[in-house]
């Protein structure tokens, strides 16, 4: 599993769930494999809490939760079936072909995946544009059918995960009564990452799973390679030891295990089905970056277009969508969470502050005051090791809030804090316009191209060049195959 990775002292994570009704699944390759699609059917029924769960209850209960959390059911129903067709084949070479798995895409540029008890498998599209053939696929849900074959997940329930920045604004500011606040709820309730011994036998097993089901066992090994390279990519900066995988092993002595594992099981010669052309079929047109109902990000401003807000955050802020908040660092351990949260429609925003959800509020710093037409209140925050700068505001019924963080008060940090705060407006149609949707497009390599001629058809992408590297595992100067088929990202 990934998380965000941040600069030194603060890092973000991920956030957690909210209950969520969703449509029920529909089964493509027979009764044992199902694949969550939008449909007209009624949602599962979400489990009440307090019930002594089973498996099967865990799953039913948190599975309206992630899809809440992560944007929602991806819907394409090539990939689905694709993706149907190889759980298929891992459950058979698993010993568990009567065994009930409902596999879910999840909306969200996020490179992740992972397993609840009960048979519930995830992965995100951000993994369907990374892995560039089935075997890469199937050696991710392989992994998490290991997990939950080995009852990984049960075990991982029983715990809560924390991540620091999240831990750190969540526990230090949120303090006493959080009944009214949704992201305090839905962060009590996230789920625990699996331990570094856990992760290494889920490998084990999943590429054993591979191998057996007729894929490249190799897989494993190559894809978690071009999985670091992407949280590098991404991370900027940024990117240190603590950030991808950090509850992991080291990236590099994972996919050196993997690679022995693989040539342990199946020797060393090339075996298993790679099947490029047929995956690349699968994933043309596939979205790719941030949902534009999940709200866009261009340059250091916000756009959210579903509910036509914006907003801009001080140059040097690198800002990330993370489940449920958009979220930014500076490289002066300065943090910015903007996040919603469950108000009453007739309490006054200033109440709101008040209402104890806010560990070290000074009561009287809380204001009220108009911005650009909208209510909002504003207020100061202090713990011991951390100073906030909070602020909500009402549009449309709606309550949004900002939290900065910073380890102490400056007149910098101040004035950041306060522009952010007057640039919360509503949308407008040229603030629409700015939105771009990405998706994915498959080029077949044509005699005298190279990888920098088909890399500079992203040329109107941040970091086009390496991310098309990164996206079909390549490295400059590796020769491009004539006939081969490589991605690319650009509007639609």
């Amino acid at each position: 599993m990934t998380a965000l990775s941040l600069s030194k002292s603060l890092r973000l994570g991920a956030l957690a769930l909210s209950v969520l009704a969703v449509a029920s699944c529909s089964s493509l390759t027979g009764k044992s494999v199902a694949v969550t699609k939008t449909g007209d059917n009624p949602a599962p029924m979400v489990v009440p809490e307090g019930t002594e769960p089973d498996d099967v209850v865990i799953g039913r209960r948190e599975h309206p939760r992630i899809i809440a959390a992560y944007g929602g059911v991806y819907s394409d129903r090539e990939a689905e079936i694709m993706v149907a067709r190889i759980v298929g084949r891992l459950l058979a070479a698993a010993n568990q072909p009567n065994a009930q798995f409902q596999v879910t895409i999840l909306d969200t540029s996020e490179v992740n995946a992972f397993a609840l008890p009960g048979g519930y498998i995830y992965v995100t599209r951000g993994i369907l544009a990374l892995a560039s053939d089935t075997s890469e696929l199937a050696a991710v849900l392989a992994h998490e059918i290991a997990h939950v074959t080995l009852r990984h997940a049960r075990a991982r329930t029983d715990k809560t995960r924390t991540t620091q920045i999240v831990d750190r604004v969540i526990t230090g500011i949120f303090g006493g009564d959080t009944s009214t606040d949704a992201t305090a709820n839905r962060t009590r309730e996230s789920l625990a990452a699996f331990g570094q011994q856990q992760e290494l036998e889920a490998d084990r097993e999943g590429i054993k799973f591979a191998g057996k089901a007729g894929f490249d066992p190799q897989a494993a090994a190559r894809f978690l390679g071009v999985m670091s390279r992407f949280a590098t990519f991404s991370a900027g900066e940024n990117a240190g030891d603590n950030g991808f995988l950090s509850s992991h092993p080291s990236t590099p002595q994972r996919i050196q295990k993997a690679m022995e594992t693989a040539q342990q099981m199946f020797g060393t010669a090339p075996v298993g089905e790679t099947d490029r052309a047929g995956y690349m079929a699968a994933i043309s047109g596939l979205a790719f970056g941030d949902s534009p109902s999940q709200g866009s990000i261009v340059g250091n401003r916000f756009i959210q277009s579903g509910s036509k807000f914006t907003f801009t955050v001080p140059q040097g802020y690198t800002l990330q969508t993370a489940q449920s908040a958009v979220v930014g660092v500076a490289g002066d351990g300065e943090a910015v969470r903007f996040d919603s949260a469950d108000v009453q429609p007739n309490m006054p925003l200033t109440d709101y502050l008040k209402s104890g959800w806010i560990a070290g509020l000074k009561s009287e710093t809380v204001t009220s005051h108009t911005y650009n037409g909208i209510e909002m209140a504003s207020g100061l925050a202090q713990t011991e090791q951390w100073f906030f700068r909070v602020a909500v505001m009402r549009l449309d019924g709606a309550v949004y809030r900002f939290i900065f963080a910073a380890k102490a008060d400056s007149q910098r940090f101040a004035a950041g804090a306060d522009a952010t705060i007057k640039s919360f407006r509503r949308a407008e149609a040229g603030d629409l316009n700015q939105i771009r949707k990405l998706s994915m497009r498959v080029l077949t390599a044509k005699a005298g191209d190279t990888a920098d001629k088909l890399a500079a058809q992203m040329s109107g992408v941040p970091g086009g060049r390496d991310l098309f590297y990164i996206l079909n595992n390549l490295y400059p100067g590796d020769p491009v195959k004539v006939g081969e088929r490589y991605k690319v990202v650009g509007p639609n």
